[in-house]
């Protein structure tokens, strides 16, 4: 059900915009296997959220192949999470653009076996541009059929891209 602040009759908030609030939580699944999950939390920018909601995650064998990506990527965005501990979960604000690129990285790997697909839809997710991770994100989110959608954006990001040698064919 989507429920947006039109659809509730919530005001939304004028004069600057509010970026939506977002937070990465890591927590000990197994004793050698961590999970990464993206979480949006209420805000101002978002009213109509009662709690958090939880975008997307990734665990196991999956996390494993893109983890060294995904540790670079928070790095990059000032995001340090140490996983040693008691396994309570761990958790750090992320910033929108970050959080729109690891949810729609963590929704797309989630069910994929294959590892050379797998590398080739991260490369493809992390060449993304903000806006167009939140195109894909947003219809994975709230579309009927959301495995469609990432089906597709499997399929897109690694079907094999002819070469162009410059000449017509003929």
């Amino acid at each position: 059900m989507n429920l947006s602040p039109a659809k509730l009759g919530v005001p939304v908030p004028s004069g600057p915009a509010m970026p939506p609030r977002y937070e990465l939580r890591v927590c000990r699944s197994a004793p050698a296997e961590f999970r990464y999950e993206v979480w949006q939390l209420p805000g101002p920018a978002t009213p109509w959220l009662a709690g958090p909601r939880r975008v997307a995650g990734l665990r196991g064998r999956n996390l494993e192949l893109v983890e060294h990506r995904v540790i670079a990527r928070l790095a990059r965005g000032g995001v340090r999470i140490r996983r040693q501990g008691d396994g309570g979960p761990r958790r750090a604000p992320l910033g929108e653009e970050l959080a729109l690129t690891l949810g729609l990285l963590f929704r797309a790997l989630a069910p994929m076996r294959r590892r050379d697909a797998m590398r080739a839809v991260a490369t493809g997710i992390e060449a993304m541009g903000r806006e167009e991770c939140a195109y894909w994100l947003g219809m994975a989110m709230h579309r009927k059929r959301p495995r469609r959608v990432l089906t597709a954006l499997r399929v897109m990001l690694t079907e094999p891209r002819p070469r162009n040698s410059g000449r017509m064919p003929g």
